[in-house]
């Protein structure tokens, strides 16, 4: 996979391509991700990258030309020609990103991730060079380098070679629309509580029975919006009702 990343500060980068699952995958040749900075697309001697928004404000908007021209050398170096390569925006004015969707972009061959700065760019180049808009939530953040480090890293999850287990990524939080099933390590005991005996028992089966119920029920308790957009098979609906009533009994 080819991704290019539009930004004022490659050097930020660094925290994924040179360290942990995503480093290694960009080491060994699995990810390839090159950086265009907009200030080596200026013409003069400030290599000045923002500029005055039309009818005054606070703030800056990014500059137009070396931006454009930036978006546009990425596109035409990642794509292979085969098809247009999609470039994305990373802005608090997106979809919120979610597991469908980085599942989605990860499939693509290239991406091409535009970074913001200052108050954002010009609204004619969302028209013109930007197929898709995506934020991270509800928030604002100084630039568009933390939100697009995060879906670099849920991206190359899911390349191939990348994960030591390649069920890893199958199994996630999200990957079926529910949250992750509680998870147990080393020592049996540990603060008074132990670890669940159907986990020790070997029974795949059961096992398998347990972390589906724990995992309807713990996306029960901490994303209840979540099992709304899900049409649960009557398996599923069972286990969660016995969830339920486990843990109210408890209360």
């Amino acid at each position: 996979m080819q991704i290019g990343v539009v930004t004022l500060f490659p050097e930020m980068f660094a925290a994924v391509t040179e360290f942990g699952i995503s480093g290694r995958a960009v080491k060994n040749g699995l990810v390839t991700v090159d950086f265009w900075n907009p200030r080596n697309f200026t013409a003069d001697k400030h290599r000045t990258v923002d500029d005055k928004p039309f009818g005054g404000g606070p703030g800056m908007l990014m500059k137009t030309e070396p931006l454009v021209a930036s978006i546009r050398a990425a596109r035409a170096a990642v794509s292979q020609g085969q098809h247009a390569c999609k470039v994305i925006y990373l802005s608090p004015q997106g979809p919120v990103l979610n597991q469908a969707k980085i599942t989605e972009f990860a499939s693509q061959p290239e991406l091409v991730l535009v970074c913001g700065r200052y108050q954002g760019i010009d609204s004619r180049i969302l028209d013109v060079e930007i197929d898709e808009e995506c934020s991270l939530g509800d928030f604002v953040l100084s630039g568009g380098e933390l939100a697009a480090m995060a879906l670099l890293d849920a991206v190359i999850r899911f390349q191939p070679g990348s994960l030591g287990d390649e069920d890893s990524a199958r199994y996630d939080s999200f990957a079926n629309g529910l949250l992750h099933s509680p998870e147990y390590t080393r020592p049996q005991s540990f603060a008074g509580q132990q670890v669940p005996e159907v986990l020790l028992s070997g029974d795949h089966e059961a096992i398998r029975v347990w972390r589906l119920k724990n995992s309807l029920g713990t996306t029960w308790l901490k994303r209840p919006d979540l099992l709304q957009a899900l049409n649960l098979d009557r398996e599923q609906q069972e286990l969660l009702e016995q969830f339920i009533n486990e843990y109210k009994s408890r209360q």
